[in-house]
């Protein structure tokens, strides 16, 4: 089978790619040149796409004697991931990034180029398996629940999953990945994982988004309206922030408050009590399904469903209405903002994904 392997330069990319070498496919190393500064360096440890990984992808592929090539995908990546980052913000919701760039670059882009060159599939070190049941790919959970990462591969379909492999899905710890590539010889054994937004090098997304969203001051409300500051620009906040409110004087019941809403046409933060963040249904339109859905949805399904990408997941209700998908919670959650994506679950199956519209507050005065 002829593998592309996604170098990102890191131990579990790596690895996956050794383990392709070893299963005696023909494998061809990729790194994605995702900046549009292609001089970039790493800042301690939140890169996964600067020139530093590039060579440390290019220096494992020469270890496993395999060819390696960089591909510019960088203008899609601007278009695709950072722009649309930066419109979600504009709007007021809380984007994914790590989904948006498996769904429209990894797993689009890469896949699609890939496939056109004669691959059959594409190889990463994502912590998740692809189960075939009955003939047909489904995705679920990583062997390593406290690294998988299932929920930022929800939006794959079932075609894009025919040609995905996930060669760690299977592996107990981390800490074995890294032993492993000690054993290997591989440079990247000890190399730190990479976190955060990875085109946000300092972590500061407040700051960085500042620089790209035309920000209006505003007033911070309580729910009832009342002025209890100002802000530089609504859009930097986001649903469940606590810190740098910038309030200024302690609620009436001297506890903490919380970000609830994000007003952006009328440049309002609301805020409240922590109990406010409770929310009971979840609604969205723009849904995707990693295969063909499970025809009880159109009825109703008992599910889980995880919103954060290291989230718990909880029990949930989830039916089909007039082209939403709407996601009954069996117990509040808190914090959820629009933007975010719901991921559903059956048991360590991955059903599929739906982008959060609106929600519906377990205290109805404070539905969004």
């Amino acid at each position: 089978m002829r593998v592309l392997a996604a170098m990102s330069g890191g131990v579990d990319s790596s690895v996956a790619a050794a383990r392709m070498v070893e299963a005696g496919h023909e494998v061809v190393g990729v790194h994605l040149a995702l900046s549009r500064m292609p001089g970039t360096l790493r800042t301690g440890s939140r890169g996964c796409c600067t020139i530093e990984d590039s060579s440390d992808a290019q220096r494992v592929c020469a270890h496993l004697g395999i060819p390696f090539y960089v591909w510019d995908f960088s203008e899609r990546f601007k278009e695709d991931v950072v722009d649309d980052f930066i419109a979600e913000y504009a709007a007021g919701r809380t984007p994914n990034p790590c989904l948006r760039c498996n769904e429209r670059i990894k797993f689009a882009a890469l896949l699609e180029k890939a496939l056109a060159l004669g691959f059959d599939a594409v190889c990463t070190g994502h912590y998740a398996k692809v189960v075939t049941v009955d003939g047909r790919k489904q995705l679920h959970r990583a062997a390593a629940w406290a690294k998988d990462q299932s929920y930022v591969l929800g939006v794959l379909t079932g075609e894009q999953l025919d040609h995905a492999l996930f060669p760690l899905g299977d592996t107990p710890s981390k800490d074995l990945v890294r032993a492993e590539a000690a054993r290997r010889g591989l440079e990247t054994a000890s190399k730190p994982d990479s976190y955060d937004i990875c085109f946000i090098s300092d972590g500061d997304t407040p700051g960085w988004l500042s620089e790209k969203v035309d920000l209006t001051p505003g007033e911070i409300v309580d729910r009832e309206g009342n002025v209890l500051g100002h802000h530089q620009g609504a859009q930097t906040y986001t649903v469940g922030q606590r810190r740098g409110l910038s309030i200024g004087r302690p609620a009436p019941d001297g506890r903490p408050r919380y970000v609830l809403e994000v007003r952006p046409v009328t440049h309002e933060v609301v805020v409240g009590p922590k109990e406010a963040l409770a929310v009971r249904e979840i609604v969205g339109a723009r849904q995707s399904w990693c295969g063909a859905p499970p025809a009880e949805v159109a009825e109703g399904l008992d599910v889980e469903v995880q919103v954060r990408a290291h989230g718990d997941p909880v029990p949930a209700h989830v039916r089909a209405v007039e082209g939403e998908t709407v996601i009954t919670l069996v117990d509040p959650l808190l914090g959820v903002a629009p933007g975010q994506s719901a991921v559903l679950y059956l048991g360590d199956r991955v059903l599929g994904q739906v982008t959060i519209d609106r929600t519906v507050a377990a205290e109805p005065a404070l539905a969004q």
